[in-house]
């Protein structure tokens, strides 16, 4: 397992991580919890040393499975990373299809009262990194939110801070790294190999600034794994009915019919493992978080941090 710093301000972590965004419970299919800390360990056992996670995973259920393996073995040199500020505490079964009525809400009070639950819930006295997660641009534009991450530094209750670019916006929020590049210690990115618009403009601001650069859907998914086809389906709460939805999957299929050259390159490792890999080939990112469900799949990610790195044509 390679290791980095997280930036010219941030910690030292290992270039493949942990995205637990899947052991929640919700939003991915059927979980079990005693499969899902036994992913952890073995993620932690192959010298993972990064987890991200958000309290609206699972209602706050990632960050407490996080803190049970953390009890269980201690934190050490562990970096764990959250998000704050889509308010599920008072959110409803009637509407989202399983989301709940969930509201962006990035008040300066609420932001730090969402941080103080995240702190008891994974039993810190600070957090290693708080994310904006994802917020829409107008609500970046008020002085809260980043009034929020100076107060929660100022206190202790945070030691970096980081902003997640929602999904398609990331030459439309990139300015944002500019205006506060004095909080923000990192970014978190969805970029893969079918999705690479953050080359543009974000990247080489991040390297410009020093900001590190957290790669989120490095598998877009679970579709660069290679495990699904144009006849795939998901069902129930799973957030892939709409994320892969058939139109979807054609196009992304279409566009990975082409990516068989790539493959041949590497005919040692698996697709999942070249795509990972490939997430963190690029000099302004620093680890690439993939989800996983269970052991054998984290043991799989984690081997991409000693794969050669992956050169494709700048787009």
């Amino acid at each position: 397992m390679q290791t980095t710093q997280l930036g010219k301000r941030g910690p030292t972590v290992s270039t493949i991580g942990f995205g637990a965004w899947a052991i929640g419970g919700k939003n991915w299919g059927p979980t079990d919890d005693s499969v899902s800390k036994a992913a952890l360990h073995a993620a932690l056992d192959a010298g993972v040393t990064f987890i991200d996670t958000a309290d609206v995973y699972g209602f706050g259920h990632s960050e407490n499975l996080i803190a049970d393996v953390i009890k269980e073995r201690g934190k050490g040199d562990v970096i764990i990373a959250t998000k704050a500020g889509n308010d599920f505490y008072y959110a409803g079964d009637e509407s989202d299809d399983g989301y709940g009525a969930i509201q962006q809400n990035y008040k300066k009070e609420y932001l730090i009262e969402a941080a103080e639950k995240s702190l008891k819930r994974l039993g810190l006295e600070t957090l290693d990194i708080l994310q904006l997660h994802s917020p829409d641009l107008d609500k970046l534009e008020h002085d809260e939110p980043w009034e929020a991450l100076h107060i929660l530094k100022e206190q202790g209750k945070i030691q970096h801070a980081g902003l997640s670019i929602q999904s398609f916006k990331e030459s439309e929020q990139a300015h944002l790294l500019d205006r506060h590049q004095d909080i923000l210690d990192c970014i978190q990115v969805r970029y893969n190999l079918l999705e690479r618009k953050a080359e543009k403009e974000l990247f080489p601001k991040a390297l410009e600034l020093g900001i590190g650069v957290i790669v989120r859907i490095p598998m877009l998914f679970g579709l660069l794994s290679g495990k699904f086809d144009r006849s795939s389906t998901f069902v129930g709460d799973d957030h892939r009915r709409f994320n892969l939805d058939p139109e979807k999957l054609e196009s992304y299929l279409s566009k990975m019919d082409s990516m068989s050259d790539l493959y041949q390159r590497y005919p040692d490792w698996s697709p999942a493992q070249i795509a990972l890999r490939f997430g963190i080939s690029h000099p302004a990112c620093h680890v690439s978080i993939p989800g996983g469900k269970t052991p054998t799949q984290v043991q799989e990610n984690s081997a991409a941090s000693d794969m050669p790195e992956i050169k494709l044509i700048p787009r």
